[in-house]
């Protein structure tokens, strides 16, 4: 009987538990002005190193991945490690080469500046 323990606890010390990746949609507030389109995301607790930005064919991707390093054993678990995802379809006159990108307390800020035929003009009225 005491072979049959032994073997039950070899087995758990052999038992690797792995942690899936759970997705997150980010908050996203978008202004827009004259020059510029402005987006915020909300990605707390994302490195700038964990953040991608991507424009491709029309589509703004961003997503970021928010790792916790941990310490002991885990007994209960409500915060975890997370990957925030999110797209949106951008203007054509968007002048791609020129977007920037900060990440700041938690927060994205992409500055996507229009084209010079996208911004708004005033029309002269001429006396006849």
């Amino acid at each position: 009987m005491k072979e049959r323990r032994d073997i039950a606890k070899k087995e758990e010390k052999n038992i690797e538990k792995t942690r899936e990746l759970r997705s997150a949609i980010p908050a996203v507030d978008i202004y827009e002005n004259e020059d510029e389109i402005l987006l915020h995301a909300d990605m707390p607790g994302v490195l700038k190193e964990d953040v991608a930005v991507n424009i491709d064919n029309g589509t703004l991707s961003l997503s970021g991945v928010r790792k916790l390093e941990t310490k002991g054993v885990l007994k209960w678990e409500e915060f975890n490690d997370v990957e925030y995802i999110r797209s949106f379809s951008i203007p054509q006159t968007i002048e791609t080469e020129k977007v920037e990108a900060e990440l700041k307390d938690g927060v994205l800020k992409l500055h996507l500046p229009k084209s010079e035929a996208a911004k708004p003009k005033q029309i002269e009225i001429k006396a006849a």
